[in-house]
């Protein structure tokens, strides 16, 4: 092997690691933030690069397509995987937005809606509350640490060119994705059930006192009660962040471990 051979060789495996570290920077919660320069993220995907190419280039050089279309398809699987670590990690937040509108809608500000800036898409008012403190939580833990410390234990799994098809990955990814709702109603519980027992009650001092104007008493009521359920249970949603986190780390791996 001369030298110009051995030399494409490392530059294949750079440019495939830059692909999957780049995956990463497309959906992943912090990460992924529309808010974060295109150029700052692409840089610090070549930074990360740079610094893990001598640790995955001595695990052996894989074998690398020298066809062109190969090497795309190869490049295109390197990218779903870094995009799969994101995803997973996404999904929890969009938990969190989903409880966030079911929230809203209870009470009262269903047609509130915010630009959450990391996303570019509008959010409900409580949503984009509930989303920004899990970002600061997921930052002060250090869990954006454990996302790339995921990334980095892809590479010992399923290294360079080395993702082979599995079903059962379709199967983990549809049960992952079952979970938005469940953990999204968790979430919404105790402002959902304060609303209901808010409606149940207006609904009897309704009959008592059916003269009284039920609409506007009742709409500045929720909003009241909900308000005040809302910062009762942020403490509660922090640890409960804690468990959510942990979970997520969990899912990561076992997404991982399914592309082997």
């Amino acid at each position: 092997m001369d030298l110009y051979e051995l030399l494409q060789g490392h530059i294949a495996v750079f440019l495939l690691m830059l692909v999957r570290i780049s995956g990463i920077f497309l959906v992943s919660p912090f990460f992924g933030s529309m808010n974060i320069s295109l150029y700052f993220r692409v840089g610090t995907a070549l930074a990360i690069t740079i610094l893990l190419f001598p640790v995955v280039d001595g695990l052996g050089t894989p074998y690398v397509p020298e066809n062109v279309i190969m090497f795309g398809v190869t490049a295109l699987g390197e990218l779903f995987i870094g995009w799969l670590i994101g995803f997973v990690a996404y999904i929890s937040f969009a938990a969190i937005t989903m409880a966030g509108k079911v929230m809203d809608m209870q009470v009262g500000f269903a047609i509130v809606n915010v630009v959450d800036p990391t996303s570019g898409q509008q959010i409900p008012l409580i949503g984009s509350f509930l989303y920004n403190l899990a970002v600061i939580v997921l930052l002060a833990t250090n869990g954006h640490h454990m996302i790339l410390a995921a990334l980095v234990e892809s590479f010992r799994v399923v290294p360079i060119a080395g993702m082979e098809g599995n079903l059962s990955l379709a199967m983990l990814m549809a049960n992952f994705t079952g979970t938005i709702f469940l953990t999204g109603m968790k979430i919404a519980m105790p402002i959902t059930f304060a609303i209901l027992l808010t409606n149940v009650g207006l609904g009897i001092l309704s009959r008592t006192m059916p003269q009284m104007n039920i609409f506007v008493v009742g709409i500045p009521m929720q909003l009241m009660i909900g308000i005040t359920v809302l910062s009762m249970i942020i403490p509660f949603y922090v640890l409960f962040l804690d468990v959510l986190f942990n979970e997520m780390y969990g899912n990561i791996s076992l997404a991982i471990r399914a592309l082997q």
